[in-house]
């Protein structure tokens, strides 16, 4: 823009018009002098035509290539912005669907690729904040379908007697490895976690401790007991000695909130309240967050477009603003990528409903496709007994077959109990290598050195596959151990247990086990030179599938916590709650060493008692009384203990912002960034803030919050007038006819008092007027006259005033 504008430069960028900024501002001396060098005559010519030359390719730039220019730039900057944005929300719809499952405490001792997690049992857990809704737990078995739940009534305490029992008769019925309890009852949810956990504490010892007679137990008393357990627990063995271990945890309850008040919610449980629907998503959320994932696309809008819920989820803090058809397609990109990654379950898939929508992201797969496979498999009986059979029975087509075989897995299930599975059904490999070719089957017969004619027989194959499976996988636990023995020699028990990875942490020298033995590239090479193609990527992943069948690349769910929880519980970040930004919240509580503030979003907040005032405080009291509203100054954000500190000090309130730390979260200030405008803008609120300070500030007792002003004494030590807040306020007054109460009070106390009470009167400050006090007066039984007193000279708005004024007589003393 001109700098030779005088009033442009003058006033500074963000306090011009909008006409200051118009086009005509332009300098655009640099593109003239090129332009006048070309289209100017080389010969030159008189000064005249020369302007007029220079007027017409000033227009041309001004009115015609400016503008296309700058059309063309926010063009390709709104095209560059969409992109990276989208990709920006398919990243972190990634990172939330390669969340793995959640893996109880008791297992987090043990390594994940020795010990799988499994399906387990998990109890779901609603909090709901508002008295008129329930809490609800849902319990839901191995494939996430509900199994029992109880309620806890809107209002009341799950520790309560009545309802803690019915607690722990639910939970040692279930007997969960875990109980989740959902983040959307913001800070109660952790009280609620806590109290849970407490319940899980006295259930997991009662269970665990059951056969165990009391020392104030007789036999009697013992076996009374124990018929009392079965009748409760019939299906329980008294054998049965395996450990309950069972904890609670926080997760996020976005999806499940979705669920609760979604279509599907109300076709998969119509009768259901919403809280409960909310309480079994989350569990399921806990099982497996990209079931839950898909489950939510699978719902179409009434246009017939699919995942249109996923834009209700907060996957990105801008993808309000981003096109939603690119978003969608990149949400549907990201979760075929995760879904191929982790393989489907086909007879769970096809099973249960929500888990369905994982068949719609297998390659090769769709939403007909998916849909025409799930009812061609209930109408062979709900199971498919090898992947074989999908294309001997024709459930899918060969091409769609070919495609898509190698991502569904056939798991073992009730159905399929008696039947023979093949091993490699449940891994990555293709059944080119297994079925059509048997170059698996070769590997594992030249690995055990059983001779070539054992291959053909398909039992005989069969077990040769577990074999060398079994001895792969003991393997994978001789190395853990080895790598855990050799750490702890040099560096004591702090082995990291969750984070070994036999792929990556292994070098291939250390393996031992029989399919290490073989020459994988010869044998590829010798397939490659029969004119069979290249197999070598194959025949690896054969090897490895031998050692981790269809290993999960999820890393387990990870409880929030810190910052993470802090953002989950209150939705606030550093972004929104930092040092130096003013907070209004209300004083719940008064205690020895400050006082607890309830910010807006129920935050907890805390003000010490060295920052409730510039000079010494006593007591919080003196100061602050519970109920009052306040504004004050966060110092810091103790996002681990879930608090906020909170200072009164005036001295506080003159930093400006630039002077308070800069959480390290946030992204550094731009090089270009106006630093100087930043400075006026502080000034600006700095003048608006002391203002509003004065007219609000609160006297009790000639003692002002944040004040510098104290009995009328300056800072100085000279004397001045208090200022005044203009606010009725309570009065500092110990004579025994005036009360601090309201008008109704005071009539109710004369009535009350009867005959005894005529002639008397009671004082109280008024409600009209800061500067004035209302006189009680009965005149006679049942009959009391008001009386409006006027003050004047007051000290402060707590005192009463030096000249009291009835109808034009004034009085020195409230006497």
């Amino acid at each position: 823009f001109a700098s030779d504008v005088d009033d442009a430069s003058a006033t500074l960028w963000y306090k011009r018009g909008s006409d200051a900024l118009g086009r005509d501002k332009q300098n655009i001396r640099n593109l003239m002098e090129a332009l006048e060098r070309v289209y100017l005559p080389a010969n030159g010519d008189t000064d005249e035509w020369n302007d007029e030359r220079r007027k017409i390719l000033r227009m041309a730039l001004v009115h015609y290539l400016l503008p296309q220019f700058e059309s063309e730039t926010r063009r390709d900057l709104r095209e560059v912005s969409t992109r990276v944005g989208v990709e920006a929300a398919g990243q972190n719809l990634q990172m939330m669907a390669m969340e793995g499952p959640y893996r109880p405490s008791h297992l987090l001792g043990e390594n994940r690729f020795i010990v799988p997690t499994g399906d387990l049992p998990i109890v779901g857990v609603c909090s709901s904040n508002d008295a008129r809704d329930g809490t609800f737990l849902a319990a839901v078995d191995g494939q996430g379908q509900m199994s029992d739940h109880v309620a806890v009534p809107g209002g009341t305490s799950i520790t309560a007697d009545l309802i803690r029992e019915r607690v722990i008769t639910f939970l040692m019925q279930i007997r969960p490895a875990a109980v989740v309890v959902g983040s959307s009852g913001g800070v109660g949810s952790r009280l609620t976690a806590r109290r849970l956990g407490e319940v899980i504490a006295e259930s997991t010892e009662r269970w665990n401790n059951r056969l165990i007679q009391g020392q104030d137990e007789d036999d009697e008393d013992f076996e009374a007991r124990m018929d009392n357990f079965r009748r409760m627990y019939p299906n329980i063995d008294d054998d049965e000695d395996v450990v309950w271990k069972c904890n609670v945890d926080i997760v996020d309850d976005n999806v499940a909130q979705l669920f609760g008040r979604s279509v599907r919610g109300k076709k998969e449980f119509p009768d259901t309240a919403v809280n409960l629907k909310v309480a079994v998503a989350t569990a399921r959320w806990a099982k497996d967050p990209l079931c839950e994932l898909a489950y939510t696309w699978s719902a179409a809008s009434d246009a017939g477009v699919f995942g249109t819920e996923m834009l209700f989820l907060n996957i990105h803090p801008l993808q309000r603003l981003l096109p939603k058809p690119m978003l969608l397609r990149e949400f549907e990109r990201v979760l075929c990528i995760v879904t191929a990654a982790v393989g489907v379950d086909v007879n769970g898939a096809c099973s249960y409903d929500h888990m369905h929508g994982l068949l719609t992201f297998v390659p090769g797969l769709g939403p007909r496709k998916a849909n025409n496979l799930k009812q061609n498999v209930a109408r062979i009986g709900g199971a498919v007994s090898s992947r074989k059979s999908i294309l001997v029975k024709r459930l899918l087509g060969p091409i769609v077959y070919n495609n898509s075989v190698a991502f569904l897995r056939v798991r073992a299930t009730d159905k399929l109990q008696d039947q023979m599975l093949h091993p490699l059904d449940d891994s990555r490999c293709h059944p080119d290598v297994y079925q059509r070719n048997r170059w698996a089957v070769k590997i594992a017969v030249d690995a055990l050195e059983l001779g070539d004619g054992a291959a053909q027989d398909d039992e005989f194959a069969i077990s040769a596959i577990r074999d060398v499976m079994q001895n792969s996988r003991e393997e994978v636990e001789r190395l853990f151990l080895a790598t855990k023995a050799e750490w702890e020699g040099v560096y004591g028990p702090t082995f990291n247990v969750g984070t070994w990875d036999p792929k990556v942490t292994v070098p291939i020298e250390s393996w031992r086990d029989k399919v290490e033995e073989l020459d994988i590239e010869a044998f590829a090479e010798m397939i490659e030179q029969n004119g069979n193609g290249k197999w070598l990527s194959q025949l690896t992943m054969v090897k490895w599938e031998f050692r981790l069948p269809f290993e999960d690349p999820r890393k387990p769910m990870e409880p929030p916590s810190g910052e993470k929880l802090f953002k989950l519980l209150t939705g606030e970040s550093d972004a929104t709650l930092c040092p130096g930004k003013e907070v209004t919240g209300r004083v719940v509580k008064n205690g020895d060493f400050g006082s607890q503030v309830k910010l807006e979003g129920d935050v907890p907040g805390f003000i010490p008692l060295r920052n409730l005032a510039d000079d010494h405080v006593e007591s919080a009291e003196d100061i602050v009384s519970v109920g009052t509203v306040v504004t004050a100054l966060i110092t810091q954000v103790k996002m681990d203990h879930m608090c906020v500190d909170l200072s009164l000090k005036k001295e506080d309130f003159k930093k400006k912002s630039s002077e308070w730390e800069r959480p390290a979260s946030l992204p550094p200030l731009d090089d270009f960034f106006d630093r100087m405008a930043a400075l006026k803008i502080d000034e600006e609120k700095d003048k608006e803030r002391e203002a509003r300070l004065e007219a609000l500030r609160l006297t009790i007792g000639g003692t002002k919050i944040g004040g510098d002003v104290q009995g009328g004494v300056n800072a100085d030590g000279s004397s001045a007038p208090a200022r005044r807040s203009g606010k009725v306020t309570r009065r500092a007054c110990a004579h025994p006819a005036f009360r601090n109460a309201q008008h109704d009070k005071l009539n109710q106390e004369l009535k009350e008092a009867g005959d005894a009470m005529v002639g008397e009167a009671l004082i109280r400050p008024s409600n009209r007027s800061c500067d004035s006090l209302n006189i009680h007066w009965m005149v006679r039984g049942g009959c009391i006259k008001v009386i409006e007193v006027l003050e004047e000279d007051k000290d402060t708005d707590a005192s009463i005033g030096n000249r009291l004024i009835i109808k034009k007589e004034v009085y020195e003393s409230i006497e």
